[in-house]
């Protein structure tokens, strides 16, 4: 069999194979073999049916279709080997398969051209000396006080007010019915869809609903109806309201006050496992000092990230661009379902192709900044020490000690050691550049530079796009306010090891849908991916069978 490469762009190799006459006689003895053995013809023992009547049965077509099939499939599967040839995905033939079974002759060579996508060859420029700029997150010691304060608020008791007007931070219990403000050219202003509610809670509080609407209870009376003028406001996920100016008649039922608890130390017990509020202060002081840091650190690794793929030259296969794309559309369908939300009816085909051209971009840069970590790694020789990974794997492991929760600890290994080996490539990369520390909120993207961005990262461009991504706005604003944001704030350890011990949960459990991580998990490079057969999980594991028409293979 001889076998003829071509390095062919977007990081595919192109092969020509010449199957000999020997093997396509072999093929097609096997074939008809395989159809005298499974064909059931009526007045014939299986096996014993003549050639001639097979032949005059299924084709003659038909069966140098199953023979030009398992040749293809068979000499792709030896010329990689031979060749030692690291591919990924499924392969794509290059031939007419109509004209190679047309060809196709017993005893005689046959010859054909297939492609497939092999890991990519990263060119990194200059990647010592980055000078970039990045955002310093300073810790406010008043986010504890105002943590605390939330802490009181949720356990308040609601007490019915009389002999007062409403006042901001009460509780009201009102009804309302909304009506547009204008109407179309020539018609009466209509009621707004969705627009009216008996018995509602509102807290009345400043956000708490559609801009000028609390504002407009303040002052009311129990008992008492009111018009309020309101304006949707321009980004209102509703496109169809957005920016409309409307009306709601309000009647305040019930004025309730909120009582808090004392912040005292029977307080703390009761909403945390420490004895006393200094105990939960220096606590909730620990954790935002520690995430202040956390977070320059993330934006210094994220200014350098974004520096350095300006440096690599890189053609990325389309098998690896699916595999990341794939990857993120499924984490956008794990957060939904983890909310409550049924997944099957959300995710038509309409939406996952929007998705899919959404998540594009960012998943092209992920591969960039991930191939581009990997190539310093491998010339700096950059490795993370076996006793560094077990400290990491203790820590988390202690963490969650007493919690009946079952660990892949090959898969913790694995993540712990991809984390850490993208801390000590970046810790490089500041060593050896420049990073200026600047106030937080200083440094924001330029419209020029976002619109460079999507169209080097081939933006869909699809009128339809833009219209779909109301939709999953719309989605988007369920799910963030059915979330308590407040809560997830002072809850469980830092997100960065919780990211990294859930992951590894998960792979002990595959059943179950992966916990959402938010933008820390969302973020993580895997820098296996940058060593494409050496070990990677994914799709590169998938079978690399050609899909061919339907073809005869016996009955």
């Amino acid at each position: 069999m001889k076998v003829t490469q071509e390095k062919l762009p977007a990081s595919q190799i192109g092969l020509e194979i010449e199957i000999t006459p020997e093997m396509s006689s072999k093929a097609y003895e096997k074939a008809l073999q395989e159809f005298t053995r499974n064909a059931n013809i009526p007045g014939f023992r299986k096996g014993k049916v003549p050639r001639q009547v097979l032949l005059q049965r299924f084709g003659s077509s038909r069966i140098k279709a199953t023979v030009v099939e398992d040749l293809i499939q068979d000499s792709l599967k030896k010329a990689v080997e031979t060749e030692k040839i690291q591919t990924m995905g499924q392969f794509s033939l290059q031939s007419s398969f109509d004209e190679l079974v047309e060809q196709f002759e017993p005893g005689s060579p046959l010859t054909f051209a297939a492609a497939i996508d092999v890991p990519p060859e990263v060119k990194l420029g200059e990647y010592t000396g980055l000078t970039v700029q990045a955002e310093e997150v300073k810790y406010d010691s008043g986010k504890v006080d105002e943590v605390l304060e939330n802490y009181r608020k949720r356990a308040a008791t609601l007490v019915p007010v009389e002999g007062r007007v409403a006042e901001p931070g009460d509780m009201a219990i009102v009804d309302f019915a909304g009506r547009f403000a204008e109407g179309p050219e020539g018609e009466e202003a209509g009621e707004i869809p969705g627009g009216s509610a008996e018995d509602f809670q509102v807290e009345l509080s400043e956000g708490k609903f559609i801009p000028g609407f609390v504002e407009g209870t303040f002052g009311m009376s129990p008992g008492e109806t009111k018009e309020v003028e309101v304006t949707f406001p321009e980004d209102y996920p509703q496109q169809d309201l957005a920016g409309k100016p409307a009306i709601f008649t309000i009647t305040l039922k019930e004025l309730k006050a909120q009582e808090l608890p004392d912040l005292d130390d029977d307080f703390a017990q009761e909403v945390s496992d420490f004895e006393t509020v200094a105990e939960l202060r220096e606590s909730l002081e620990t954790r935002y000092q520690k995430e202040a840091e956390q977070k320059t650190k993330d934006n210094k690794q994220e200014a350098l990230l974004t520096e350095l793929v300006k440096h690599v030259e890189v053609e990325l296969p389309e098998t690896l661009v699916k595999q990341e794309i794939d990857y993120s559309v499924t984490q956008t369908a794990m957060q939904f379902s983890q909310q409550g939300m049924d997944v099957k009816k959300m995710f038509t085909p309409e939406i996952v192709s929007m998705l899919r051209q959404q998540a594009r971009p960012e998943s092209i840069t992920r591969i960039q900044r991930t191939l581009a970590l990997g190539e310093i790694a491998k010339q700096q020789s950059l490795e993370v020490e076996a006793s560094a990974i077990e400290a990491k794997m203790n820590e988390i492991l202690a963490e969650y000690a007493g919690q009946d929760r079952e660990f892949d600890m090959e898969r913790l290994r694995e993540v712990v050691s991809e984390d850490l080996l993208k801390d000590k490539i970046l810790s490089w990369l500041e060593e050896h550049g420049s990073v200026e520390l600047v106030p937080e909120g200083s440094l924001k993207p330029t419209e020029a530079a976002e619109e460079d961005l999507e169209e080097s990262q081939g933006s869909p461009g699809e009128t339809e796009v833009a219209s779909d991504a109301a939709i999953v706005d719309v989605v988007a604003e369920v799910v963030e306010e059915g979330a308590e944001a407040e809560e997830a704030e002072v809850e469980g350890a830092e997100e960065r090891t919780e990211a990294i011990a859930e992951e590894a949960i998960d792979a002990a459990a595959p059943e179950t849908p992966k916990k959402p991580r938010g933008k820390q998990g969302s973020q993580r490079l895997n820098l296996n991916r940058s060593r494409i057969g050496e070990g990677g999980s994914g799709s590169e594991e998938r079978s690399q069978a050609i899909a061919f028409h339907p073809s005869s293979r016996p009955p």
